[in-house]
């Protein structure tokens, strides 16, 4: 018989690449020099580790929703302390679910059976793991197009490179991703 453990049973650093993606995916490019997805995903954990007798829920799915609400409020702070607006009040807590909803589209269909979930939450974590091991230009192209449905010829303006560029970095990265995430299964 086996006992399904508490989502807090397993250290939270798992969800580092996922919070990083979905931290890329929330800040313009050109911001990110300014303000490092990865210092933001620090401070979110480090505040998540400080506040871990407060999450009351029982999945990981809740878990994740809870680390993306610390999420939004870490990038909210970073923001404000840049004196940076956010444009049109947009809730960045609902910029984050929707990025977060348009990963597992992109992933799977949706199967809401609680296996089905569990899976897809590991595949989430996957994808966000192996995403974060491409090289950074094709990291950029498959987020921009993929997770926040940009088209080639504006990734192409956004990174300064030609149409065939970029649809050649898609390629290179979709290709490495199969082969990352294959080694996984």
């Amino acid at each position: 018989m086996t006992t399904e453990s508490h989502p807090i049973d397993r250290p939270i650093e798992r969800y580092r690449d996922y919070l990083r993606l979905l931290a890329r995916l929330q800040l313009d490019p050109r911001m990110q020099a300014k303000l490092d997805p990865s210092d933001v995903v620090q401070q979110t954990l480090l505040k998540a580790h400080q506040k871990l007798d407060q999450f009351r829920g029982r999945t990981d799915g809740e878990l994740a929703a809870w680390l993306r609400r610390i999420l939004a409020n870490t990038m909210t702070d970073a923001v404000r302390s840049f004196r940076l607006e956010l444009g049109a009040e947009q809730s960045l807590q609902r910029s984050l679910e929707d990025s977060s909803a348009r990963l597992d589209a992109w992933l799977v269909a949706r199967d809401e059976s609680p296996e089905g979930q569990v899976r897809r939450h590991e595949q989430t974590l996957a994808v966000a793991s192996a995403l974060a091991q491409l090289p950074d230009d094709q990291r950029l192209a498959v987020e921009l197009h993929h997770l926040k449905e940009m088209s080639v010829a504006d990734i192409g303006a956004l990174m300064d490179r030609t149409e065939a560029s970029v649809a050649g970095l898609l390629r290179r990265a979709l290709k490495r991703l199969r082969e990352l995430l294959g080694e996984r299964s």
